[in-house]
């Protein structure tokens, strides 16, 4: 029996950064990075207590023509040598990080998470938690960060149509609105959330006893809404608002009489019309 000698292993000065190679498509990337790659987060509440969950985060940054790839493993290494719970100040701090790291004029980074709200029933006053999916949303394009912060809000809508014909009763459904802002001053994630409720036929909660229940079916009889009279009535206050200085506001409802939602959607942004007074 012969005694083999092993190769000696390449220092790792010696590997080759493949990523690094030269591309010759002229072709750049728009985004390249990772997606749903869960983290534990920290969240502050109004109530001055911490919520501690887990976030599920997509990473990007824009490659150019003459790079081959990005460092896939540099998205993860910015995740992990933060706190073990990112918070929303550390997620600022990344999103600069991570284009300096990767070496990106522009970043993408989404932090979507379960958030949770302590919500009374009106009636009966029995207590029980409601979630909502929140994300935030922050770009940075040639060292200018912005920021958004995006919540889906369920809630009940009573077609005013199906009220008017109908000798008894009105169909209605739950929906889903989603609002994305992007703020000039602090916002609550509570205070979007009870925006949103306040323009719906009715707002959703956890537990109802059977006086409650009484009472969000007649509030949502007395206050019927359609898709496009929920997204207007949340723009009239996010117009409003001068914290708010863009905004998308957009309803699905999952209708109850027919196998197809109901959708409208609003954008807009406050600083056109401030150059449009301008000029």
């Amino acid at each position: 029996m012969t005694n083999q000698t092993k190769p000696a292993a390449r220092p790792a000065c010696e590997i080759e950064d493949v990523q690094n190679r030269a591309d010759t498509r002229n072709i750049p990337i728009n985004k390249v990075g990772i997606k749903d790659i869960r983290h534990p987060v920290r969240i502050s509440d109004r109530t001055g207590g911490e919520q501690h969950t887990i976030a599920t985060f997509n990473m990007y940054v824009n490659l150019p023509h003459n790079f081959k790839g990005t460092h896939m493993s540099r998205f993860v290494e910015i995740l992990n040598q933060h706190e073990r719970e990112i918070t929303v100040e550390s997620f600022k701090e990344m999103l600069q990080e991570m284009t300096v790291k990767l070496e990106a004029s522009s970043g993408h980074i989404e932090m979507s998470f379960d958030y949770f709200i302590n919500k009374t029933a009106p009636v009966s006053g029995v207590q029980s938690l409601m979630d909502y999916q929140v994300s935030l949303i922050g770009e940075v394009h040639d060292n200018t960060p912005c920021m958004q912060i995006k919540v889906v809000v369920p809630v009940t809508s009573l077609c005013p149509c199906s009220k008017k014909i109908s000798d008894y009763g009105a169909h209605n459904q739950r929906s889903h609105v989603t609002v994305s802002v992007r703020t000039k001053g602090f916002v609550w994630i509570e205070e979007v959330i009870e925006m949103v409720e306040s323009e719906a036929s009715c707002e959703l909660f956890g537990l109802l006893k059977r006086p409650d229940e009484k009472h969000v079916t007649e509030r949502a009889y007395n206050n019927p809404k359609f898709v496009e009279d929920i997204v207007r009535d949340i723009a009239v206050h996010l117009n409003n608002d001068d914290r708010i200085e863009a905004f998308t506001v957009e309803s699905e409802n999952f209708e109850s009489i027919h196998n197809h939602s109901a959708y409208a959607l609003i954008e807009h942004d406050k600083r056109t019309d401030q150059e449009l007074i301008r000029n």
